[in-house]
């Protein structure tokens, strides 16, 4: 496989809604924000483009992708749509990366946008709730917030995690989007405001869930030759893994937890794996992202993660996934890393073990989640942060990271069916 790099990206600002902005509106202004980075990059060097968006539902359009791709002036170019749940942008991201790993091009753009402001919350549930089984969890009111509703009781009865470290989540990432002009739901919150939000599926309440959104996302990705051309500091991508699993959580077998290389098989005698408090597809995901990246311990190699936090608990689940901390242990992960001070510090303010910052962006809980663009905007913040260009892309150096080296990138799906990590590192 060829050497592949992020040269550029660009974003929207994820709001709930953009009336004056259709989907291909959207992706032009991402996709001209990344232009605008590499001017030396012309038209004629991009070989093709993956775009992503979740639901045709939401669009009210099929084949979406292919209008986006004519509205960016790249036909006749290749060009695809993946499409995966939550983990749609994800999946993009690694797309882009085979078609320049494999050599079948030298530059690719991904692309990706959502717009659900179309339809009322409930309806916007119902469409999500579709990625379900229809036949089987759909008819029982399979609706993603009951979903997770169940899996955190899970971890709460079997592990003690509790509804204030649930709190400390929402309260760190909104927060952090405080800083970043592109999210939807900048504030500042305390445990008991978002233990006294409405109540949606006990025990996650309105500010444990992230909310629906329109915005766009694009990344471009080159190989060595292109990058060096038009690129000052590219990002190089050293590790690509994704798992799955079951779409109904009743299928899933147990069996032994997948071991990271810092972890023993003592660690977890007693532990059930996976249960349904934990994603045997994103422990697989990282597992081989690590291995391809030569990461021996995430704590100690990561300098962030951007991961995919729609709601607090998942969050609290991944770090055990990530292997940030032993399955078990995400609640008192967040809990050890919390201090609540004013202004931002990344020893302070977020998950610590080795002062690892997660979701400096704010996540999807503050920037919200156009679920095509997700994964691309956890990229595109990855590239400034390692580019160390986040004051000149955000307006202000309140989120840049202290001389990141590598940084990762986690999107997940439905209740753990398709998921994604993928690590970029400075070169």
């Amino acid at each position: 496989m060829r050497p592949v790099y992020m040269i550029s990206g660009g974003i929207t600002k994820f709001a709930k809604s953009h009336p004056n902005k259709d989907f291909r509106f959207m992706v032009k202004e991402a996709y001209d924000a990344a232009l605008q980075d590499v001017p030396a990059l012309s038209k004629d060097m991009i070989d093709g483009a993956v775009g992503s968006y979740f639901s045709d539902h939401f669009t009210r359009q099929l084949k979406a992708a292919s209008m986006v791709q004519d509205y960016l002036g790249l036909c006749p170019k290749p060009s695809k749509r993946v499409e995966g749940g939550g983990a749609t942008g994800g999946l993009c991201f690694q797309s882009a990366w085979e078609a320049i790993a494999s050599g079948r091009m030298h530059c690719c753009v991904a692309f990706g946008f959502e717009t659900m402001s179309r339809v009322t919350t409930w309806k916007g549930n119902e469409f999500i709730a579709l990625a379900s089984d229809t036949n089987f969890d759909f008819p029982v009111g399979g609706f993603y917030t009951g979903y997770y509703a169940m899996m955190v009781r899970r971890h709460m009865h079997e592990f003690g995690t509790t509804v204030e470290q649930m709190a400390m989540v929402s309260v760190k990432n909104h927060l952090n989007a405080l800083y970043n002009p592109y999210a939807q739901k900048a504030k500042r919150l305390t445990i008991q405001q978002v233990r006294e939000s409405p109540m949606v599926a006990t025990p996650l309440r309105m500010e444990d869930i992230c909310a629906m959104s329109d915005g766009a996302a694009v990344c471009i990705l080159a190989d060595e030759t292109i990058a060096a051309r038009v690129c000052g500091r590219p990002v190089k991508i050293t590790g690509i893994g994704s798992g799955s699993d079951a779409m109904r959580m009743a299928d899933r077998p147990h069996g032994r937890v997948p071991l990271l290389p810092h972890e023993r098989e003592s660690d977890y005698v007693r532990l059930k794996y996976p249960g349904v408090h934990s994603f045997r597809g994103g422990r697989m995901a990282a597992k081989l992202a690590y291995e391809m990246a030569g990461i021996r311990n995430p704590l100690e190699q990561l300098s962030f993660v951007e991961l995919h936090d729609a709601y607090t608990s998942s969050e609290i689940q991944t770090y055990e996934d990530l292997g940030l901390c032993k399955y078990g242990d995400g609640g008192k992960f967040i809990e050890k890393g919390m201090s609540f001070m004013p202004g931002i510090d990344y020893g302070l303010l977020l998950p610590q073990q080795g002062r690892l910052p997660v979701n400096p962006s704010g996540g999807l809980l503050a920037c919200g989640h156009p679920v095509g663009a997700t994964g691309l905007m956890q990229a595109v913040f990855a590239f400034w942060q390692l580019q160390g260009t986040v004051q000149k892309h955000l307006g202000s150096p309140m989120l840049q990271i202290r001389n990141p080296r590598r940084g990762l990138i986690h999107s997940h799906a439905g209740t753990g069916t398709y998921i994604t990590v993928s690590i970029l590192e400075r070169t």
